[in-house]
């Protein structure tokens, strides 16, 4: 498995020999405005891409969405992707998704079979209380294949019971978090803080690899990668930069 760091929460993953593109954000930097009621009101992406959005959706194979927000699936990646591509999401947002056009749109409900790829659905929690209530509903995507690791992909979730069950159910080898400590100007953090991301390592098996991404490019995720770098010595929590990638297992 390659998995390459795209921006915030956009990957490209190549695993059992298809290369998957997983919640596409690819407008410009500056193209979309700051979210509301947030710190640090500039507006998003904070980064450019690291390579053009044309060259990031040649040669995909499929698309996993773990929701609709705009950070993770914006009207620039909508445009860009060509119809016809298999697309896993969430059952939430099936008809949206057939709605802007996508003919194979594949919901999770469970697991799914995707080009010889096994992805099954996980829970999350977008924040807590109202706040988290609001931001719902969001999945994680746990990836197996022979000869490949399992990849658990958390999506936007703290730090909760249902990652925490997801990691025992299906022992992955690497996961995948959404860190950043995103938040509004009232209420807790709606994505992993640093605190987060090492309990989730802490939750793993000893050679386990976490991933930690979503930070340094939208306004509102205020941990940043120094600040996750300077919480934590340990060797399994990698901090990869935009357009760095990971050979992994």
């Amino acid at each position: 498995m390659i998995l390459t760091l795209v921006r915030h929460a956009t990957l490209v993953v190549e695993y059992a020999g298809r290369r998957l593109l997983v919640d596409p954000m690819l407008g410009e930097q500056g193209s979309a405005p700051a979210v509301e009621n947030t710190p640090n009101q500039r507006p998003n992406p904070l980064v450019p891409l690291p390579v053009p959005a044309p060259e990031l959706v040649a040669n995909v194979d499929a698309v996993l969405v773990t929701h609709l927000h705009d950070d993770h699936f914006d009207d620039t990646a909508k445009r860009a992707l060509p119809r016809e591509l298999p697309l896993a999401c969430q059952p939430e947002d099936a008809e949206e998704l057939r709605g802007e056009g996508f003919t194979d749109v594949r919901p999770v409900d469970g697991t799914i079979d995707m080009l010889g790829i096994s992805i099954a659905r996980t829970d999350g929690r977008h924040g807590t209380g109202e706040i988290g209530e609001q931001m719902a509903p969001v999945s994680g995507f746990v990836l197996s294949a022979a000869g490949e690791p399992t990849l658990y992909i958390a999506g936007d979730t703290i730090w909760c019971d249902e990652v925490d069950n997801a990691l025992r159910e299906h022992a992955p080898g690497v996961v995948v978090v959404n860190a950043g400590g995103a938040r509004f100007n009232v209420g807790d953090p709606i994505t992993m803080t640093p605190a987060d991301v090492i309990a989730t390592a802490d939750a793993t098996g000893e050679e386990t690899l976490v991933v930690a991404v979503h930070m340094d490019a939208i306004n509102h995720c205020v941990d940043t990668r120094a600040a996750l770098r300077a919480a934590t010595s340990e060797p399994r929590i990698l901090i990869p930069r935009d357009g760095e990638a990971l050979g992994l297992g």
